[in-house]
């Protein structure tokens, strides 16, 4: 399984832990990620590896630096153990857990009060005015339109105009982990942790609440009141809630096609008919 890290990534391995033993391969198969489970020095470790096209390693090892210390003193996240930038390859502790998603724990309550008391945690450790965020956003959604897609010419030209008609009012940015859903959580005993910080950066808080929202929301009774109990407020201002929406939408369906995975990509297609119904 260390033969899908190149050669200075597993020099420093070999480095950092003398006597690694790799008991499992859990990576995605969707992106340029290795993610394995090892043993070493008496210990259970996660290694993470990217490839040459990655760019969620560098904003992981960001979010261990910067943002996951409220959590890790919890035990709610790993302590990162090692790091190295350039190599892109990170080391962490190993945490128990089931991940949450499609599981029984996907359906409680208890799950998303958990799950908002964290993220409140988290984003509150930090807030910045952003001027340039709102038209950065709006160039990144519409340059999803140059690669690759399969949405149809006249939907590009209507939601390019939805998108040419907002203002480009300040955000207000703070940590966030940027992929908050259950497949990034784990339960352990009624306990939830956190994984993968691969898309953690600075955004407006209700940015964390999309995938949510188009997800597990929809799908189990009660989980939106829950999880706004334990956050304790909503941050979701109805205009700049539409507009990530509208983005979200844009980008979920581009990149599941430039992917390969088609359940995801339907999923991007559906918001962005939700989104073009709201507008009308």
């Amino acid at each position: 399984m260390l033969d899908a890290l190149n050669p200075f990534q597993r020099r420093l391995l070999d480095d950092w832990f003398p006597d690694l033993a790799v008991e499992a391969d859990m990576s995605w198969d969707l992106v340029e990620t290795t993610v394995l489970r090892a043993t070493a020095g008496g210990r259970v470790v996660v290694v993470k590896a990217g490839g040459p096209g990655d760019h969620h390693i560098e904003r992981e090892i960001a979010a261990h630096r910067a943002w996951t210390a409220p959590w890790v003193e919890r035990g709610r996240a790993a302590r990162m153990l090692h790091a190295d930038v350039d190599a892109k390859l990170l080391a962490t502790e190993y945490l128990p857990g089931e991940l949450v998603r499609e599981t029984a724990a996907a359906a409680e309550a208890d799950t998303y009060v958990q799950a908002g008391e964290l993220l409140r945690d988290y984003h509150d450790q930090s807030a910045v005015e952003d001027d340039g965020y709102e038209a950065r956003m709006n160039a990144k959604a519409l340059s999803w339109f140059e690669g690759p897609h399969r949405v149809a010419p006249e939907t590009v030209a209507a939601l390019s105009a939805v998108v040419a008609s907002w203002p480009l009012a300040p955000a207000v940015c703070v940590p966030t982990h940027g992929d908050w859903q259950t497949r990034n959580w784990l339960i352990d005993d009624g306990v939830l942790r956190v994984i993968d910080f691969g898309r953690a950066a600075l955004r407006p808080a209700a940015e964390d609440f999309e995938r949510l929202a188009a997800q597990e929301f929809a799908r189990y009774p009660g989980a939106e009141q829950a999880f706004l109990a334990g956050y304790g407020a909503d941050p979701r201002e109805p205009d700049a809630w539409f507009r990530q929406r509208v983005r979200s939408a844009i980008a979920t369906a581009c990149w599941a096609h430039k992917i390969g995975d088609e359940e995801f990509e339907a999923q991007g297609h559906r918001m962005i008919a939700d989104v073009l119904a709201e507008a009308a």
